[in-house]
């Protein structure tokens, strides 16, 4: 990056002569005062000859999948969601904050090659960000000498044909998903376990040690396992529910064990004794078995490796889910967000000392005091507040939340999650095999119906020009046209084939997996999900409870 501390660093190696020669690749652009000073520092040092090449690589952007990215990851304070909504932001400070990420954003669309049409909320940091980005993707435009948008760039780029739209929302549209407790593999394992950048970090206790008496106690084990596009494991079921993921390692195991055991059997065939034709006949037809059995041997080995990794994982998950019963918060959260009757009372939930942890209990109330039409009266409020408090419940972040909802209600109607419910079918034991490693007794085997989330919801309207009372008001930003004023959307409604949905304020593996499931019945459709930083929901409940500090 093209900081002044990483500038600074490259003249003084300039003038200490540490290097033959220098390739100078900036992640994102570097401003003609800061070449001037490099320009500077090696002539001073007699050292420009052997500045070799300057590269602006545009890349100031995270790639977590092949249809997800995230902002600037070493410093995601800056653009975070408390940050941007911090009730004493300077100007200044928030057109710092906009600057940054409009930076990023025209980096990646520099990678993809390809200028989007561009449409946004009103009167949110979103719309801030759009009219930054319009302008600074116009002014690109209009130098055709240096344009990063023509020629072999944009030939290259994967939306050549028909140009991809770029719908910015802002985190506020919907503060109950990032809160809710989820039930698919990829996003369970964000929310319960320490996963960032596609690493999760596990804690593997190494067993009762007869240690001495007053002993210290061994510490426990860190493993570190990455879970990327070559894990194909992790590909085809990172986005389904965790009953199901629980099931295919199983059988994924048994699989294994059967290929194992026949790799055995023919080893023992193979060293049969003995001169009757049987046995001769049986040795000729099993060589080539084995030929082959041996060929795919590293094959097997990888499979015993992604088995290893999936059961450790997928056993820590199942940990927290039984002594917290996430699958009981899950459900009953679904039925809250899909105004579905509850059968068990919200005090009941909060007041139940063996499910969850106090941060669980926070959150289904903020879920149920964001989703409700109306708020609940001040005696009621006092009545889920003491029980919040005698669970433990830190309130910090309820302040924070009814502000929000109190300048919500004043902008428009509240969010609706939709109207279908999550249907539990029955204890998980009875799907699970007998013999299986995981013990899931009375975990809920709950099948998810696909259902839009708020920000799914903009996206189809935007992407198929639907009429919608949601969207109808969004801005269009067309900065290919020449007028730079607020043009209206054209009369011809052609729908849309390439869309990125990105959330100014963070984001969330349920909102990706949500646009994944969406698009996936959408057959030629294309939809990339990228955020101002990625969190979970105990990460965003600590800056909701800052924000409720202030």
């Amino acid at each position: 990056m093209p900081t002044e501390e990483n500038i600074d660093r490259m003249c003084q190696d300039l003038r200490n002569q540490l290097y033959e020669s220098y390739y100078l690749n900036f992640i994102s652009a570097i401003s003609r005062s800061k070449l001037e000073d490099i320009a500077n520092a090696a002539l001073a040092a007699s050292a420009v000859t052997q500045v070799a090449k300057v590269f602006d690589q545009y890349l100031n952007f995270i790639t977590l999948e092949d249809d997800m990215f995230v902002l600037c990851n070493q410093n995601k304070e800056l653009v975070s969601y408390r940050a941007i909504n911090r009730p004493d932001i300077t100007d200044t400070e928030m057109e710092t904050i906009m600057d940054t990420i409009v930076d990023s954003l025209f980096c990646f669309f520099v990678t993809l090659g390809a200028v989007p049409i561009i449409r946004c909320s009103r009167g949110t940091a979103a719309e801030m960000v759009a009219v930054k980005l319009d302008k600074k993707l116009r002014e690109n435009l209009r130098d055709a000498r240096n344009s990063l948008f023509t020629g072999d760039t944009l030939g290259a780029g994967q939306f050549s044909f028909q140009r991809p739209l770029l719908v910015l929302v802002d985190r506020n549209i919907d503060l109950a998903t990032p809160l809710h407790h989820t039930w698919t593999y990829q996003a369970l394992v964000h929310d319960v376990l320490d996963f960032h950048l596609n690493r999760v970090n596990l804690e593997e206790s190494s067993g009762v040690e007869n240690s001495p008496a007053g002993a210290r106690p061994k510490r426990k084990n860190k493993k570190s396992y990455d879970l990327t596009a070559v894990d194909k494991f992790w590909q085809k079921h990172k986005g389904s529910p965790f009953p199901e993921v629980a099931e295919s390692v199983q059988q994924e195991l048994e699989s294994y064990r059967a290929q194992e055991d026949e790799v055995k059997r023919l080893k023992s065939i193979m060293g049969l004794e003995g001169e009757d034709e049987g046995a001769i006949s049986m040795l000729s037809d099993n060589t080539a078995k084995l030929t082959s059995a041996v060929s795919s041997l590293p094959e097997l080995l990888e499979k015993k490796r992604l088995i290893d990794l999936h059961t450790n994982v997928a056993t820590a998950v199942l940990e927290h889910i039984k002594t917290r019963k996430l699958d009981v918060y899950f459900e009953y959260e679904e039925k809250i967000m899909s105004k579905t009757t509850l059968d068990k009372s919200l005090l009941d939930m909060i007041s139940d000392p063996d499910a969850g942890t106090p941060e669980d209990k926070m959150r289904l109330f903020l879920i149920y005091y964001i989703s409700a039409q109306q708020a609940p009266s001040e005696a009621d409020l006092e009545q889920y507040k003491k029980a919040l408090t005698e669970a433990g419940c830190n309130l910090t972040p309820l302040q924070y939340i009814k502000q929000w909802k109190a300048f919500a209600k004043m902008a428009s109607a509240p969010t609706s999650y939709g109207n279908t419910a999550t249907k539990p079918m029955g204890l998980l034991s009875r799907v699970m095999n007998t013999g299986s490693q995981f013990v899931m007794e009375g975990v809920k085997n709950l099948v998810l119906k696909q259902q839009n989330l708020p920000v799914t919801r903009v996206l189809d309207s935007l992407m198929e020009m639907k009429s919608n009372p949601e969207t109808d008001d969004y801005r269009y930003f067309d900065p290919k046209m020449l007028r730079g004023s607020d043009s209206s959307v054209p009369r011809n409604k052609n729908p849309f084939q390439e869309a990125i949905v990105f959330v100014v304020g963070g984001g969330n593996y349920i909102e990706y997996q949500n646009l994944v499931d969406y698009i996936k019945g959408k057959q030629g459709k294309h939809v990339l999900y990228g955020c101002s930083e990625l969190f979970n929901a105990s990460q965003f409940i600590k800056q909701l409870s800052l924000l409720g500090q202030k």
